[in-house]
């Protein structure tokens, strides 16, 4: 018997053949997110990265540039959604969906609720200044016209380190002045 991809898919397998990465879980992006938040550690800036996808394909990454740009909207979110809209041609963003290292922050979650992202998937949440759970739930407001789907904690331990690691580094360097 020969196998026929199944066209709603261009990455179907046959039958019985289990990928060995699933190039669309929310695992797989999450890891693309971090290597953004990298760049942004190696950059000196807080170490957060995004990356927006449409139907399954990257369309976007970002990482955090407040110190580089000097601008303080320069949030790895709002530079992957301006990217996103950009390659999508509108504002709307309704098929959308953000990876982001670290729970949004309000401005940004303010952002995706205008931008009707469809989903926002992020690693470690933010009790202290989180818009999407962790101090106000932005992204959900029943208040605004629209509201994203939340998934939280996906690879939370790597991007929960990565921010501990950057953080107690800077604390360090305090002391030893």
């Amino acid at each position: 018997m020969e196998f026929e991809p199944d066209p709603a898919s261009d990455l179907a397998l046959p039958p019985g053949c289990e990928p060995i990465i699933d190039l669309r879980s929310d695992t797989y992006f999450m890891g693309e997110a971090l290597r953004q938040a990298q760049r942004a550690y190696a950059a000196d800036e807080v170490p957060i990265g995004a990356i927006i996808t449409h139907k399954g394909r990257v369309i976007a990454r970002a990482f955090n540039q407040v110190e580089q740009l000097k601008d303080a909207t320069a949030h790895a979110e709002m530079l992957a959604i301006t990217q996103a809209e950009s390659v999508i041609g509108d504002w709307r963003l309704n098929e959308c969906e953000l990876f982001v290292t670290k729970e949004p922050c309000p401005m940004c979650a303010g952002a995706i609720v205008h931008v009707r992202l469809a989903r926002i998937v992020f690693g470690c949440p933010d009790p202290k200044g989180g818009g999407a759970g962790g101090l106000f739930n932005i992204v959900q407001s029943p208040s605004l016209n629209h509201r994203c789907e939340i998934t939280s904690n996906v690879r939370f331990d790597e991007c929960r380190g990565l921010l501990r690691s950057f953080f107690g580094e800077k604390r360090r360097a305090v002391q030893e002045e």
